[in-house]
C-alpha cells in the first residue's frame, strides 16, 4: 500500500501528523513544530546528504580501536544529524556513535545516532552503508529510520507501524521469508563466545539447506528483514541502546517480524544477541541451529 504525505497545500494525507518538508542543508528551524518520526527522518536524511557528498573521496580516518576507524564522513554525517535534533529538540539527550553522550544523565528522551554504519565498507567503496537515527522515550523507541543514501530510501517506523519512503511516497513494510537469505553479522564485539559465534551456521548443514547466508556488514540488512528483502538476520552482542541497532529493531518490531535474543528470550535480556526473523517458522528453525551449534546447548 502507499501512503503520500500532506502536501503544502494542505490535500489531505493518511498520516495524522502534518509533515515539515526537509530543508536542504540539514538545519530545521526551532520555532516551527515537527513530529518526532520527522524529526528523526529528517535528521537522517541530512546524514545521508554527507554520506553520499563525501563517497569515494580521499577521507582522513580517526583510529578508534584495533581494526576499527571512523572517518571524516562518520564525523561530517553525524555532525549534521546532531545539529537538526539539537534545533528541534534542545533539551533531549543524545548518544552518538562518534561524539558520545551528550545532555542530562537521567533524561527520559534519549537519541541513539549511528551516522555511517558500514563504515569500513564505506572506506572500501563499497556502497553498502545505512544512517541510523532512533528515539527512546523511556523504555520504548517511539520513532526510528534507518536510510540507504544510496539507494535514496528511508525506513522509518513511528513505533507502530513501518515503511519505506521513496519520492516522498511511503510503501507500508512487509517481511517474507521467501528470499531464505539470512545476513549473519561476523564483526566483532563476541559477548557470548566461545558459547555462540555466528560463524558456525555458516558451516551448518540444516542451515546451509534450508537458508542462503549473506554477509553485507552493515544494519541496513535489518531493515532488509522488514522489507522482506532478508529472511532474518543474525547477531552476537549487548544491543540496549545501541546506536547501531535500536533503529532496526524497532523497524522489525513495527513491522511483525519475530525478535528475541540469540535463544529466543526477549531482546536485551539474557545472553543478548539478536535473532530477527521475517515469520515464527524461519525463526524457530535458527535458534534450533543456535542451540545445537553452541557447546552448551540453550
Amino acid at each position: 500500500m502507499l501512503w503520500r504525505r500532506r502536501d503544502d497545500a494542505g490535500r489531505p494525507s493518511r498520516h495524522r501528523q502534518t509533515v515539515i518538508p526537509f530543508a536542504r542543508g540539514g538545519a530545521y528551524p526551532a520555532h516551527m513544530p515537527i513530529t518526532d518520526q520527522e524529526l528523526a527522518l529528517t535528521a537522517a536524511r541530512a546524514g545521508a546528504a554527507v554520506v553520499r557528498r563525501m563517497y569515494g573521496a580521499s577521507l582522513t580516518r580517526v583510529q578508534k580501536s584495533a581494526g576499527d576507524f571512523a572517518t571524516a564522513a562518520d564525523i561530517e554525517a553525524e555532525r549534521a544529524i546532531l545539529d537538526v535534533i539539537r534545533a528541534a529538540r534542545p533539551d533531549d539527550a543524545v548518544t552518538g556513535e562518534e561524539s558520545g553522550r551528550t545532555g542530562s544523565g537521567d533524561a527520559e528522551r534519549m537519541w541513539l545516532v549511528d551516522p555511517l554504519c558500514g563504515t569500513l565498507n564505506y572506506a572500501a567503496r563499497t556502497m553498502l552503508v545505512a544512517v541510523n537515527v532512533a528515539l527512546r522515550a523511556g523504555s520504548d523507541i517511539t520513532a526510528a529510520v534507518s536510510a540507504d543514501p544510496f539507494a535514496d530510501e528511508v525506513f522509518w517506523t513511528d513505533g507502530d507501524h513501518a515503511y519505506v519512503r521513496r519520492d516522498d511516497v511511503d510503501e507500508k513494510l512487509t517481511p517474507s521469508p521467501d528470499s531464505r537469505l539470512v545476513d549473519v553479522n561476523l564483526d566483532p564485539p563476541f559477548p557470548n563466545a566461545p558459547g555462540f559465534r555466528a560463524v558456525r551456521l555458516l558451516a551448518d548443514e540444516r542451515f546451509a539447506e534450508r537458508f542462503r547466508p549473506r554477509v553485507v556488514s552493515t544494519t541496513l540488512a535489518v531493515a532488509w528483514v522488514a522489507a522482506g528483502r532478508r529472511a532474518a538476520y543474525v547477531t552476537d552482542g549487548h544491543l540496549r541502546d545501541s546506536v547501531h541497532f535500536a533503529a532496526g529493531i524497532a523497524l522489525c518490531r513495527a513491522a511483525g517480524c519475530v525478535v528475541t535474543g540469540i535463544h529466543g528470550q526477549p531482546p536485551y535480556t539474557g545472553a543478548g544477541g539478536l535473532v530477527v526473523a521475517a515469520d515464527r517458522e524461519t525463526h524457530a528453525a535458527l535458534l534450533d541451529v543456535i542451540g545445537d551449534r553452541s557447546p552448551s546447548g540453550r
